[in-house]
């Protein structure tokens, strides 16, 4: 059971350091980032940060000390500043807004977002999804924010204005990327940005993502046409003839449905909005993050010691 982490916690430098050795060493023992020995003595604290502990390894010699080999090891600003930004990450406040929080610089939150969200994506957990499992695709417009050489690529020039998609199915190139969402019933969704909405594209993805023989829900779109040749069984519900859930053996509920996933897209949207302008190539990030939320349910305070707990092990 990960500790629930109070605001009070993070607001004394001493505490921000003593929530970081209980995640990293709750059962107290210390152990060696470098060879993983037990064999350690404490080495006094560091000479800019006075309660972050060193260490010495007896194994292999190595100094470290309670950052070493994390996240947040070598960064110019506090361990108090990352955590606070991680903890207002987990509840959606904008960039900006962090910023106002924090009283920082916005470019120096928008690196430590970034760097954080990669740190989650790099280290949750790959979804395995099995039983009943449902599948659908949206389309959000993502262009290319703070990305001026791949403006000049597509021979335009920078948008002042908000990037309006075309109507219509969407590609990467068009930016406006598919967004293939596969969600197990009662359980964990899976998420992945498109380069284009193609069987050959969502095959291998469904193969790393579903256990075979499966049961998946689908609309009528052609591209989950093969699902039964890859190893699944698969039903359909008909949305252009008006057709959105069906009642196949007769109990009165009707289980040929898609819509656990299209009440997901909903809150993804709805995670999405306050951030305004999400580039293609920073999507994938927040889809990873806001992925890793959902399938972890928790919110709030104790939505932080999950999201240290996974950047810190």
């Amino acid at each position: 059971m990960e500790p629930i982490i109070t605001i009070n916690n993070l607001i004394d430098d001493a505490k921000c350091y003593q929530v970081v050795r209980m995640l990293r060493w709750p059962d107290g023992q210390v152990i060696c980032p470098l060879c993983e020995s037990t064999q350690i003595d404490k080495h006094g604290h560091h000479n800019t940060e006075p309660k972050r502990q060193r260490y010495f390894c007896n194994s292999c010699t190595t100094y470290f000390d309670d950052l070493s080999s994390t996240i947040f090891a070598g960064r110019h600003q506090p361990l108090q500043n990352w955590i606070l930004c991680l903890y207002f990450m987990g509840l959606n406040l904008s960039n900006l807004q962090i910023a106002h929080e924090l009283d920082l610089n916005e470019d120096d939150i928008q690196q430590m977002a970034t760097q954080l969200r990669e740190g989650i994506n790099d280290k949750k957990p790959t979804p395995k999804l099995e039983g009943s499992v449902e599948s659908d695709e949206i389309y959000i417009v993502a262009g290319h924010k703070g990305n001026p050489e791949a403006v000049r690529n597509k021979g335009r020039k920078g948008r002042r204005n908000r990037l309006k998609g075309a109507r219509g199915r969407g590609t990467l190139a068009k930016e406006k990327p598919p967004i293939l969402g596969l969600i197990q019933r009662g359980g964990d969704i899976a998420l992945k940005m498109l380069e284009n909405v193609k069987q050959k594209t969502i095959e291998p993805i469904i193969r790393t993502t579903i256990a075979p023989g499966t049961l998946i829900y689908t609309d009528e779109y052609d591209i989950f046409g093969r699902l039964t040749e890859w190893g699944y069984q698969h039903k359909t519900v008909c949305h252009s003839k008006g057709e959105f859930a069906r009642d196949e053996d007769g109990d009165g509920f009707c289980e040929v449905h898609v819509n656990t996933i299209e009440g997901f897209w909903s809150l993804l949207r709805s995670w999405l909005r306050p951030h305004r302008g999400i580039s293609q190539e920073k999507l994938p990030l927040y889809l990873g993050f806001f992925e890793f939320v959902h399938n972890v349910r928790r919110r709030g305070k104790a939505l932080l010691g999950s999201l240290l707990n996974l950047i810190l092990n």
